[in-house]
């Protein structure tokens, strides 16, 4: 019995053997459906982690390695299964040909073991296809590409800012301007530069700030960029994402580029190192429509986003528009340049006119383009939501609604028009804009402390000339637009350059609170008699540069409400007596008009003028000052007197005197000397200007010391001489028998000096008894010296003097003036221009080499300069 027990051991293992390698044969059908049902599981797997893999990428994912393994492996498995399962099917075939013999046994054994050795194979790859991850995040690149069309006229100002950002000393830099202009595609192209070159920079973060500035909001675009888990931070306080932004970023070398900020953004509650400026690893670039927020920010450079010059606001119009529209007719380019002027550069209003006109071919369509910008921009394709609604922000963030009128208010000046600072104060003051208007004094620094807002919030720009302003076309019409728009905005109109103001247009202004006409031809209102519009609501009525000769009867008597008018520079209207009958009149402007005053002054009044002022520029004589000495409630004047009796009733009424505001002594021919005594001097607060011209026997102008009993021009009293602590502005031209001007000694608020045409002028600020050199206050403040046609001047002042605040010398024909009485100190950090006959400047004498050198830095050659170019306006 012993030897059975092997023996069927062997037998068994045998058959088993047997059997198992026979069920290959006999099963290989049905293993090879069973193979293909697994493998078509397998393949929905794959499927579905493809799929699975594509999203992620498509989400900037990057798939794991495993993942390619295991379709690597899956695209390897099913070559074999489909190679197997086609060799089974042929064996299957050639059975069915032909009769089961040894050798057909064994290919199907063959196969049959291989199919059945898949099948495991395919369902445990199938089970590992199961991933919970296919796909981790990738690291976020250095810097993020931002979109970006072709730039036109920014390569010299990104030259400047690459070169800052490669300079260790400089951290943080602002780009400011008006709205529209391109800070933010100047912004994107920095960015996108970083692509090419890093600088050695580790990441460049860019963040949108906007209105109102939110830390946290900054905050969670810096924690996502720098690739913070969201789980670390969400339910974080404010100061604990601060610390954990501030130990990430002190680590690398970063970028960060703010834009859009309207206030200043605190870096350190941010959690952003703050750049000292000294070897700094960190560059902190921001963008803002006011000047303000770069100073706020502590901007170590800036610079100021211009709209674009002419020919490159041309350029990008026609890159825009297309070539093929911009030559579809002979006269579109000359159309083109129309509308570009239009725009005056600015970048958004080009693009936008340019979406409007790309496929409009023909001529008659950019000639009503053309017209409806000019008159109705408004209404132009996008104008309105693309550009007057984004350039209205800045609008919207002015201080407070005082401000705001102020500005509409401007809008009523042209187009064209370089606006002098006072005029817009001095209207500000009579529509009682201004919170201080019961103090006309405190009430005209408020006004012009509103010029300066509107200037750093971009909305009104310096202009050519010394305290003149001017208003962007764009920023004009977004201003006239928003007087249209309900919401308490009084309407304004506007009309420039027209032949004739018709009696139909008068009527659809009825509804106006404000009407400005400038260099109107003609106004036809004669002939409407009973049917005369009435304007119940109107409250200020600009009637410039006109050619009217009177002002027609019955036309002021329908404004009822008016507080100002201003008729100036109607060089021809002589008669407008019905001014008295507006009884709410505290703003009146008559200047360089043949209107006889005094006959407007008596009826002025019966007007009750709280608060009043008046404001007359004319060649009346001692009526017109005896009536202004009358009126109860004025209490400024501007004035020119143009004979030796004004001159004495000026300066024998105390309360004319304090009035004087501006005064201008012209062709006063008897006039020998101008005496001043203390009393007039102190009496003349307000004294701001003083122009003297064209009084040929004019030798001196003094001012008495206290001792009258030792009056003299400048005496050993000089120190207590009284002083005109408000003027500013000394313009002295056609004098000819005029010696000196010593007397500037007591004008120690002196910026503007104008000396022109003084033949007998040999020096400027005389030598008396060593006094005047211990003056430290003399010119002082004095920012424009313009010198001309004075053939034996000989010397300014026999000493040297800093001039700290002088910007721009002008000379012209003062062949005598050999030696100026600089030094190195000069001008120091506020000279910028000095302009003159390049052979007198070559002449000049200098203390020594270095200085010379120093001054030929700020020379511009100049043959011949136009007095009114130069002060920018006449009096």
């Amino acid at each position: 019995m012993d030897f059975v027990t092997p023996v069927m051991d062997v037998a068994t293992r045998l058959w088993s053997c047997t059997s198992r390698r026979a069920s290959y044969v006999i099963n290989l059908e049905e293993n090879m459906c069973s193979l293909r049902i697994k493998m078509e599981e397998l393949r929905n797997v794959g499927e579905d982690v493809k799929r699975r893999v594509e999203d992620a990428e498509n989400h900037q994912m990057r798939r794991r390695n495993e993942i390619n393994g295991w379709l690597n492996h899956l695209d390897s498995l099913e070559r074999e299964v489909n190679e197997i399962l086609e060799e089974g099917d042929q064996e299957i075939q050639k059975r069915s040909l032909r009769n089961f013999c040894s050798s057909n046994c064994r290919s199907s054994y063959n196969i049959g073991r291989r199919i059945r050795e898949k099948i495991p194979a395919v369902s445990e790859l199938k089970n590992e296809g199961h991933f919970d991850v296919v796909a981790d995040r990738l690291p976020s690149a250095p810097v993020d590409e931002k979109p970006l069309e072709k730039t036109v006229g920014l390569d010299f100002m990104f030259g400047e800012i690459w070169k800052w950002l490669g300079d260790d000393k400089v951290g943080i830099i602002g780009l400011y301007g008006m709205g529209g202009v391109g800070k933010t595609t100047f912004l994107k192209k920095i960015n996108n530069e970083f692509l090419k070159t890093k600088l050695g920079f580790d990441v460049v973060i860019w963040v949108v700030v906007s209105k109102p500035a939110n830390a946290e909001k900054v905050q969670e675009v810096i924690l996502k960029k720098l690739e913070v888990p969201r789980c670390e931070w969400k339910y974080g306080s404010k100061d604990e994402k601060s610390q954990k932004i501030f130990n990430i970023l002190k680590t690398k070398k970063f970028v960060l580029l703010l834009d859009d900020i309207w206030e200043r953004l605190d870096l350190s509650e941010v959690g952003v190192p703050r750049p000292n400026g000294e070897d700094s690893m960190f560059k902190v670039i921001f963008t803002t429509r006011s000047e303000e927020v770069y100073h706020a920010m502590e901007a170590h450079k800036h610079i100021k986003v211009e709209c674009l010059a002419p020919d490159e606001a041309l350029s990008l119009f026609r890159m825009k528009v297309g070539e093929d529209t911009f030559n579809s007719h002979p006269e579109i380019p000359t159309l083109a340049e129309e509308i570009v002027k239009k725009c005056k550069g600015l970048p958004l209003a080009l693009i936008t006119i340019d979406r409007a006109m790309a496929d409009k071919k023909t001529l008659r369509r950019w000639d009503r383009a053309l017209e409806v910008l000019k008159t109705y921009p408004s209404t132009f394709s996008g104008m309105e939501d693309q550009v007057f609604a984004i350039l209205a922000f800045s609008y919207d963030s002015l201080s407070n609604s005082s401000i705001k009128s102020c500005f509409l208010y401007c809008s009523m000046f042209p187009s064209y028009y370089e606006i002098l600072e006072d005029e817009p104060v001095e209207l500000w003051i009579g529509e009682g804009f201004l919170t201080e208007s019961h103090d006309i004094q405190r009430a005209r620094d408020e006004g012009y402390d509103i010029i300066e807002s509107l200037k750093v919030a971009c909305l009104l720009d310096s202009a050519e000339f010394e305290k003149h302003v001017k208003m962007h076309d764009m920023i004009r019409d977004m201003a006239l637009w928003l007087t249209t728009k309900p919401g308490g905005n009084k309407k304004v109109v506007v009309k420039e350059r027209a032949r004739m103001v018709k009696s139909q247009d008068f009527a659809e202004w009825k509804e106006a609170h404000m009407i400005s006409l400038w260099d109107i031809g003609t106004i036809s209102l004669l002939d409407i008699g009973h049917g005369m519009p009435s304007f119940p609501i109107l409250e200020t009525l600009f009637l410039r540069r006109s050619s009217m000769d009177e002002i027609p009867t019955g036309f002021l008597e329908k404004m009822p409400l008016v507080r100002g008018l201003d008729l100036s520079y109607n060089y021809c209207l002589e008669s407008c007596w019905q001014v008295h009958q507006l009884v709410n009149l505290e703003y009146l402007n008559m200047s360089f008009t043949s209107i006889k005053v005094w006959n407007i002054v008596g009826g002025l009044k019966k007007l009750s003028m709280h608060g009043g002022r008046l404001q007359i520029a004319c060649n009346e004589q001692k009526a017109l000052l005896e009536e202004l000495e009358n009126l109860e409630y004025i209490n400024e004047i501007s004035i020119i007197l143009d004979s030796d009796i004004s001159v004495k009733k000026l300066l024998s009424s105390y309360k004319l005197q304090s009035c004087i505001r501006k005064l201008h002594l012209q062709c006063c021919s008897k006039m020998i000397s101008l005496e001043l005594s203390p009393s007039c001097v102190q009496a003349m607060v307000h004294l701001e200007m003083l122009q003297i011209s064209s009084c040929d026997d004019l030798n001196d102008v003094e001012i008495n010391a206290e001792d009258k009993g030792k009056r003299g021009f400048i005496s050993r009293y000089s120190m207590v001489l009284p002083k005109f602590f408000k003027l500013h502005e000394v313009h002295i031209i056609s004098c000819s028998k005029l010696h000196n001007l010593t007397w500037l000694i007591c004008a120690p608020c002196l910026q503007s000096l104008v000396v022109s045409t003084c033949e007998s002028m040999e020096e400027m600020i005389g030598r008396n008894d060593g006094v005047v050199k211990e003056t430290s206050g003399l010119f002082s403040r004095l920012t424009t010296l313009q010198l001309e046609n004075l053939p034996k001047l000989k010397s300014i002042c026999s000493w040297v003097y800093p001039f700290p605040s002088l910007k721009i010398i002008y000379v012209h024909s003062c062949e005598n003036l050999r030696k100026l009485p600089f030094d190195s100190n000069t001008g120091k950090n506020s000279l910028k221009k000095i302009q003159a006959e390049q052979n007198w400047w070559d002449g000049l004498q200098w203390e020594d080499e270095a200085i010379k050198q120093r001054f030929n830095s700020f020379f511009m050659p100049s043959e011949y300069m136009d007095l009114h170019q130069v002060l920018g306006y006449g009096y």
